[in-house]
């Protein structure tokens, strides 16, 4: 299995270049479905979902389809999915995306597409890819999902946290020290990564690939 975990998206040469040597191909022959599905619950500006795919558009792909697994039926999203060399799963909301990857049932059938297939994940879309959505460490860092009271399983293909926007201006509890503070009582390994950062992750063996400021606990 193939993964590229980012905080935000392919932002600088570094975690292109990754994405590609884990495609094989060039940029000019790589397809690419951007599912937005985690972001469809967050309100206000979405710049950052425009600046996700401007930032995919200046690679130079083959084609970028755009599939919503929440807002069509099974038999239009899989076969843009099953065309697809890499499925990106945008950002937004971890139950919200985890929720219809389940409902839908890609979940069920993704393990069998990745043989084949690259997963990009941004922020929410690689978070879902930890065993659990660590609800009481979203509520104390991000301030997120509040209204929850149970921890849903996500897709289990990592043995450890993910921890996105470290040093973002919009979340103001993601430094290192109160991180570390808030995961004390955690025996996981836990990876916090800024926005020019990146897990590269083959097989179960993971390559960081950074252009800014990340640590790893545990």
């Amino acid at each position: 299995m193939k993964l590229l975990l980012t905080s935000d998206g392919i932002t600088n040469k570094s975690i292109a270049d990754a994405l590609f040597s884990l495609t094989g191909k060039k940029p000019e022959e790589t397809t690419l479905v951007f599912i937005p599905t985690a972001s469809n619950i967050e309100t206000g500006d979405k710049d950052w979902l425009i600046n996700d795919l401007l930032n995919l558009k200046k690679l130079n792909f083959k084609s970028i389809e755009i599939t919503d697994i929440s807002a069509v039926d099974e038999e239009i999203w899989k076969p843009s999915i099953e065309n697809a060399d890499v499925l990106f799963f945008e950002g937004g909301n971890t139950y919200h995306l985890m929720q219809w990857l389940n409902k839908s049932g890609l979940a069920k059938i993704l393990p069998e597409l990745l043989k084949d297939k690259v997963y990009v994940g941004v922020s929410a879309g690689s978070m879902v890819t930890n065993k659990d959505l660590a609800l009481k460490l979203s509520q104390i860092v991000y301030g997120e999902d509040l209204d929850k009271d149970y921890d849903m399983d996500g897709l289990n293909y990592v043995d450890f946290y993910f921890l996105p926007h470290l040093n973002s201006e919009y979340f103001v509890n993601l430094r290192e020290d109160f991180v570390k503070n808030a995961v004390k009582d955690m025996k996981e390994k836990i990876y916090v990564l800024d926005d020019n950062s990146a897990l590269k992750i083959v097989d179960g063996k993971i390559e960081v690939i950074s252009e800014g400021k990340w640590f790893v606990i545990n």
